[in-house]
């Protein structure tokens, strides 16, 4: 018997969110340890951009994403997280043990894709399990569990550092653990109820029908616009932060490795803080469009001080506060939450692996300029670029913001599609979703 009771969701919510730990984690893995495998490898510029672009970061999770997102919506999402984190397992192995550019390569690879296609299903998975008047409440344990994961990254980072380049291959193996620990708890999950109704109606057209079909309805793409402006851009941007910090931190004169690693827990601490406390509490009581336009704002506020502020500490600890605190209730959080409510269930999976998939290749193509970019023009160079992204990210979420909140996902798909795509008649009239002649009975919110 399905065991729906509120410990049993929260449960449920954690597992999965687990790959949002996972995914944060590689990055930060990746990022602490870039230098000494340039230094052990004896790596180039190119080199380091080429490891940045494949990785978690970039393209690996671009390519795991278009792959997952279909196989979400056509095998189930507990197919995805069950086999996912054995792939990542494998890839986490070779970069404990990588021996040379090519095994380290494979490693940042095989793991990215794992993330890309985990992450997908784990922001589908939870919101449609939760509880409907407290979707942000569920889907900010993602946003949690992605920033609990660098902090402790970043922790580990500076109590190994004395160990080098041993201290790094130490990191990669607790992921290793956590996915493994993580992978054994999802085993006895249960499938998400909302695609199995989907999935029993026999009427309800195939994935891949239904994935074309995405892209032939016009509030379809206007979504992935609106979606791709917020969240590829603001990601843009993070993504260069989230694997190169420690080289931004260098521009700024901040030269210390373990400094910057403690710099970083503070932004990591804060963040989640953020989510907790402000997202997961709010996102459902509060204006969704003032609540994403503060953390937005904060966010260029803090890049701002840190590019064309005075060096040294005062700027260093507006920008760990600010970053921190917007990263909380910012672009990320209601990126999970819009990209779920905005989409049938038919291709609800897809269109988050397509979203997720465009915004990593335009964090991977950025990847392998951003250390020459840097290096060339200093923090200036790039600030401008920076801010123009997180301005546009600011504006369009402002301005297009969903009014999603309070509504069942089936609310909101009749609003937008003026029915349930893939519903059974007799099934969704007893719900109540429907009148017995067809029309919508949309509920008072």
């Amino acid at each position: 018997m399905r065991d729906t009771t509120t410990s049993s969701k929260w449960k449920a919510t954690v597992a999965v969110a687990m790959s949002n730990y996972i995914e944060a984690g590689s990055i930060i893995a990746i990022a602490t340890s870039m230098s000494l495998w340039q230094t052990e490898f004896g790596l180039d510029s190119m080199a380091v951009g080429l490891l940045s672009a494949l990785s978690a970061n970039a393209f690996g999770a671009a390519i795991g994403a278009a792959i997952g997102g279909p196989l979400c919506d056509r095998y189930g999402r507990k197919f995805i997280y069950t086999y996912d984190l054995l792939l990542y397992m494998f890839g986490t192995l070779f970069a404990i043990f990588a021996f040379n550019f090519a095994s380290l390569l494979i490693g940042f690879v095989l793991t990215g894709i794992a993330v890309g296609a985990g992450v997908t299903a784990a922001w589908t998975y939870i919101a449609e399990e939760a509880p409907d008047g407290r979707r942000a409440g569920h889907v900010g344990v993602a946003q949690l569990a992605w920033s609990i994961g660098p902090m402790i990254g970043f922790l580990l980072a500076a109590l190994l550092e004395p160990m080098g380049l041993l201290g790094s291959r130490i990191i990669f193996a607790h992921l290793f653990v956590i996915a493994f620990i993580t992978w054994w708890v999802r085993r006895g999950l249960a499938e998400s109820r909302r695609w199995t109704e989907k999935n029993a109606n026999p009427n309800s057209v195939s994935t891949y029908r239904g994935f074309f079909e995405m892209f032939a309805n016009r509030k379809n793409l206007t979504a992935l616009l609106f979606l791709i402006g917020v969240y590829g851009l603001w990601n843009t941007v993070a993504g260069q932060a989230g694997i190169f910090q420690p080289r931004i931190y260098e521009a700024t004169g901040l030269t210390d490795a373990r400094s910057q690693y403690l710099l970083q827990v503070l932004v990591w601490g804060l963040t989640s803080a953020a989510t907790f406390f402000g997202f997961m509490r709010y996102g459902d009581k509060v204006s969704r469009k003032w609540l994403y336009g503060f953390g937005a704002g904060l966010g260029v506020i803090a890049w701002a001080v840190l590019i064309y502020g005075p060096a040294g500490w005062f700027s260093l600890l507006t920008f760990a506060i600010g970053w921190g605190v917007s990263s909380g209730i910012g672009a990320q959080a209601f990126y999970g939450l819009w990209a779920a409510e905005l989409f049938a269930t038919r291709y609800r999976a897809s269109a988050q692996g397509f979203m997720f998939m465009i915004v990593r290749v335009m964090v991977g193509v950025l990847s392998l300029w951003f250390p020459l970019m840097l290096e060339k023009t200093g923090i200036h160079g790039v600030g401008v670029l920076i801010l123009g992204l997180l301005i546009a990210a600011l504006l369009i979420g402002m301005i297009w913001a969903p009014k999603t909140q309070n509504k069942t996902l089936e609310e909101i798909e009749i609003e937008r599609y003026g029915r349930l795509l893939d519903a059974d008649h007799a099934t969704e009239a007893a719900a109540g979703n429907i009148r017995p002649d067809g029309t919508p009975a949309v509920r008072e919110s």
